[in-house]
């Protein structure tokens, strides 16, 4: 147990230490990811000035730029930019051989890797995501309760689980069908639309409401910057955190079985 432990930990160091070896073309990445913000900005306060309302659905406009700006945040957790694509090339290039091969898990790897990622995108991007909070903080209503913000920051944790285990299995249908190009690019469209990252899933109307209450999708932005704003409280959050963490359990079995599947079927394409 302790020569695995070290030897994850050494993997860890490793990711980390291979992400800080491009450290201004990744933090020049990370701050450009903040310019959105201003036109997002114009575009709401455009959006309701146009409709002559004060609110849609319970949101004032302060209220859908802050729920804006923390579905930014949602994201950069649960977004796993280039993992599914990853997976498939490995698969289709022979490159997945050595991991079954050698003594090292695929998707504990994997999973290493990518909070080695965050982890150097949260040192780098901690500044700005600062910067930026603070000078929009006349969007927000004020700081939760210590009770709200648990269940926020467990919700965003559980965001990143939940992003890292659907992707993967994504990734891993590769092994059924050597070019999945097309199926990642309908997924993207799915997580960006019914995760909530373009508007707030309140606004959808009946049947897509519901529906959209059955998929996964929608903790992975919606809930955490709902709950932080108010707008799941009480009962409801506390049934919301539970569906979240029973998604997260599902993939992670998905996950799994895919993973061995695969590996059963494999035929060992590539070099």
């Amino acid at each position: 147990m302790h020569a695995r432990v070290a030897t994850w930990w050494t993997i860890l160091k490793i990711c980390v230490e291979e992400r800080l070896v491009y450290r201004g073309d990744f933090a020049l990445g990370t701050l450009m990811r903040f310019l959105p913000i201003v036109t997002q900005i114009f575009l709401w306060s455009a959006v309701f000035v146009a409709a002559e309302t004060k609110g849609i659905k319970g949101y004032s406009s302060t209220d859908v730029i802050a729920y804006y700006l923390l579905t930014m945040l949602a994201r950069a957790f649960s977004s796993m930019p280039g993992l599914a694509t990853g997976i498939a090339r490995q698969v289709r290039e022979g490159e997945i051989k050595k991991f079954m091969i050698q003594p090292i898990d695929l998707v504990s790897y994997l999973l290493l890797a990518r909070i080695a990622h965050k982890l150097v995108y949260y040192l780098v991007a901690a500044g700005p995501f600062a910067l930026v909070y603070y000078l929009c903080r006349s969007y927000f209503p004020g700081w939760p309760t210590p009770e709200v913000f648990v269940v926020f920051v467990c919700s965003l944790v559980l965001s990143f689980m939940l992003g890292f285990f659907l992707e993967a299995s994504m990734g891993l249908i590769a092994f059924w069908f050597l070019e999945v190009t097309s199926l990642l690019f309908v997924y993207m469209l799915f997580t960006f639309f019914f995760s909530g990252h373009m508007f707030p899933l309140d606004f959808l109307p009946e049947p897509w409401s519901t529906i959209v209450d059955f998929m996964p999708f929608k903790y992975m932005a919606y809930f955490p910057a709902a709950v932080f704003l108010g707008k799941v409280e009480g009962p409801e959050m506390w049934q919301g955190l539970a569906i979240q963490t029973g998604w997260v359990l599902l993939f992670i079995v998905v996950c799994r079985r895919m993973m061995h599947a695969g590996y059963a079927r494999y035929s060992g394409y590539g070099g």
